[in-house]
């Protein structure tokens, strides 16, 4: 059974102020969304993941028409693309954490699966990471070439940007977005050693 509106803004809030204590999420530049009813929940613009509040959603349907007053956040665009090309797909985060800013880049990554998988959890959380070429942020190009890509891989690293990562749930998408980020940091660490034996 479908979960009630007020119980998926509930975890989208401990999500949110979990990653933010962190320092996993900074400012006011992340976001994150959810689906209800057919109809697409996602942080208003401005908002903060450090003090996010049951008001700040902003609500549009799956063609972005929006209901109410409440302005998304500039990024929605990518979580649209996300739901309409994953079926099973019922959250999206999209956060600048350090060390998967950091992995994207770097020069010649393999651009439909640019996450070395050093421990299983990766693939068993998420699948295969594909890297998107750097658009200004907010940005129709972004989005263009957000949405030609989206089919290619389960999870994404906007180049110089951050991941975006979707799930069954809100849940879903942030264990599955811990899962990223750890193995950029420990993909970050082998590779320090790497360059410094050489």
């Amino acid at each position: 059974m479908d979960q009630s509106v007020e119980k998926k803004i509930k975890d989208a809030i401990w999500v949110a102020k979990s990653l933010f204590q962190r320092g996993k999420a900074t400012g006011s530049v992340a976001n994150l969304s959810f689906l209800h009813e057919g109809k697409m929940y996602v942080t208003a613009t401005g908002t903060c993941f450090g003090n996010l509040k049951h008001e700040e959603f902003a609500v549009l349907d799956m063609d972005g028409r929006q209901y109410g007053d409440i302005k998304p956040s500039k990024e929605w665009p990518l979580h649209l693309s996300v739901y309409k090309a994953k079926p099973n797909a019922g959250a999206v985060l999209h956060v600048h954490s350090t060390y998967s800013v950091l992995w994207s880049c770097l020069p010649g990554l393999n651009e439909s699966d640019c996450m070395p998988d050093h421990t299983p959890y990766l693939k068993m959380k998420l699948g295969t990471v594909g890297l998107i070429p750097y658009e200004q942020p907010g940005s129709q190009e972004l989005f263009t070439v957000f949405e030609k890509r989206v089919n290619a891989s389960d999870g994404w690293l906007l180049s110089h940007h951050g991941p975006v990562v979707p799930g069954k749930s809100i849940m879903e998408a942030f264990f599955a977005l811990e899962e990223l980020e750890e193995s950029a940091h420990i993909a970050w660490e082998l590779r320090k050693v790497k360059v410094n034996t050489e």
